[in-house]
């Protein structure tokens, strides 16, 4: 049904994108695609393998409706390029309906959390093996899920997410956050946040970015602190990332610590073109309870997108 859903979408997109170009858009159709080949050592013997990473298809788009409040929504897929014959290759991402106006911005569905958005863009690897997942806690995509945004004032903003019991013997839980600037820079030179998860996946997750403009270069910096909502030993560590760019070239590197876990990331990017961008890149995760694992790869990403 999935695959169906998408077919139809994509067509509709692609036919009002094509006739219908002198209307007012509503939204648009995207889509990116990112593989890589990697060589991987994780504790036993070396082994390469194709992987997709953060490869989507989605619609997304906000529509006026009177007292100058707009409806906003967003249906998006990750695709898994490489997935195996028969097996599903597409996975639920953000999909949600809501209203924007004055008030702010509430949303209903599946969405990330407000703790996840106080990383901004200060990971360079998401998505990647070096994602910060692999030793933090609190990266997390929920189902049932209400938003809210509040209205910006003076470059500051806060955003609320609540998740429903779901049934009569359910659990709740909360994610919020204050935020400063736009994860991507444009409006300020400083992205900046602090969010705390409350039983949000069973842990309790206090989280503080920062992320600065320094010419072509971005250095970004988070610090947190895990521990499980039931009780538990608690744990902290840090991240620092930093992006420098030279025309169509950008070096990323990227550390990471959670207690005696450890994650160093290194790569570099060439733009083919705005949309096209060839990579490599290296990565070491140490974990006291597991193998060290370490991985190389050299990958291609795409994006495109069409307004409808």
């Amino acid at each position: 049904m999935q695959i169906k859903t998408i077919a139809v979408l994509t067509t509709v997109t692609l036919f009002n994108s094509a006739f219908a170009t002198d209307l007012n858009h509503q939204g648009q159709f995207y889509a990116k695609l990112n593989v890589n080949g990697q060589l991987a050592d994780e504790g036993q013997d070396n082994f390469t393998e194709i992987r997709s990473n953060n490869s989507w298809i989605g619609v997304k788009g906000d529509v006026a409706l009177e007292n100058d409040i707009q409806v906003v929504y967003r249906l998006e897929w990750k695709v898994d390029i490489t997935g195996e014959k028969g097996v599903d290759n597409l996975t639920e991402r953000p999909q949600y309906v809501g209203l924007r106006g004055g008030f702010g911005e509430l949303t209903l569905g599946r969405n990330f959390t407000a703790l996840w958005m106080a990383q901004g863009k200060i990971d360079l690897y998401n998505h990647y093996e070096g994602d910060i997942a692999a030793i933090w806690k609190g990266e997390n995509r929920l189902s049932d899920l209400a938003t809210y945004t509040s209205p910006v004032f003076g470059g500051f903003y806060g955003v609320v997410s609540y998740q429903a019991e779901k049934s009569a013997d359910g659990e709740d839980a909360l994610s919020a956050g204050i935020f400063y600037g736009d994860a991507e820079l444009k409006k300020a030179e400083i992205f900046a946040a602090l969010a705390q998860d409350i039983d949000v996946a069973g842990f309790d997750v206090t989280r503080a970015s920062f992320q600065y403009k320094l010419g072509n270069g971005k250095l970004g910096l988070m610090l947190q602190r895990q521990e499980p909502a039931e009780g538990g030993e608690s744990r902290s560590g840090g991240l620092v990332s930093y992006s420098h760019r030279w025309g169509d070239w950008e070096l990323r590197a990227q550390a990471q610590s959670m207690e005696d876990d450890r994650s160093y990331n290194l790569g570099m990017d060439y733009r083919l073109g705005k949309q096209t961008k060839v990579y490599v890149w290296g990565a070491n995760i140490e974990q006291q309870d597991n193998p060290d694992r370490r991985y190389l790869a050299l990958g291609v990403e795409h994006k495109l997108s069409v307004a409808f």
